[in-house]
């Protein structure tokens, strides 16, 4: 991706293992910059991998810009059988422009540098209606507070009350920081339960609220999967 200068995030199960909360993938997860340009950079980049698209909807700005993925497989010796998904809009998740402003960047061991979405931004795009994503949503949000719990920075606080999935450690975080829970109540209403020291409601009340995300997302996804099943029949989208 660097050598064809295709704008580009890494996400989905790598991007994990580099925030610290260990998932094995099979494929590459990448938002793109939805653009001619870059189309042209990335269908260079494929090319150079011997990669074709193996489902619907083709590889075309329409369906990138509508919310759906692309599906690539590899045949280069290099990364034979890796599959690479290519997205550009997410639901929950804002614009490309806003999302590479305030992108990750990690170095890899051999020195080659990794543009990968932010850590709040990747738990928003976790937030779908699949079983294993919760769990993960979970894990990094626990291993960002316990490397930084003990020297918070306001940021990192704003993102705990926020995202915490942890019953036990969202309480916690309220004891510890009462005026800035309060403050958060107001934008996510179980912290209520945290203030006053409800950790049964607290646990009740977060599974509700993944319930209602679940729900959100198989809204959000419902005209995506019948556009993908006129394509398998053969209709284009309009």
């Amino acid at each position: 991706m660097r050598e064809h200068q295709v704008r580009c995030l890494l996400m989905g199960g790598q991007a994990c293992v580099l925030y610290g909360a260990a998932e094995f993938s099979r494929d590459t997860d990448l938002v793109i910059l939805a653009s001619e340009d870059n189309a042209e950079r990335l269908t260079n980049c494929m090319s150079a991998l011997d990669a074709e698209v193996i489902a619907v909807p083709p590889f075309l700005l329409q369906y990138l810009e509508a919310g759906h993925a692309v599906h690539f497989r590899c045949q280069h010796p290099d990364a034979a059988g890796m599959r690479v998904d290519v997205m550009s809009r997410m639901r929950g998740v804002p614009d490309f422009q806003t999302l590479w402003e305030r992108r990750t960047t990690l170095e890899m061991d051999d020195g080659t540098l990794c543009d990968v979405l932010s850590l709040p931004d990747l738990v928003r795009a976790k937030k779908t209606q699949r079983d294993k994503d919760w769990p993960m949503i979970r894990r990094l949000v626990e291993a960002n507070y316990f490397a930084n719990h003990t020297s918070p920075t306001p940021q990192q606080l704003a993102f705990w009350f926020e995202e915490l999935r942890t019953p036990e450690l969202l309480l916690a975080l309220s004891q510890a920081h009462p005026q800035l829970a309060t403050d958060a109540e107001r934008r996510r209403g179980l912290i209520v339960h945290a203030i006053s020291g409800d950790l049964a409601a607290l646990t009740t009340a977060m599974e509700h609220e993944e319930r209602q995300e679940r729900l959100q997302d198989q809204a959000y996804w419902q005209p995506l999967k019948r556009e993908l099943e006129s394509l398998r029949r053969g209709k284009p989208m309009v």
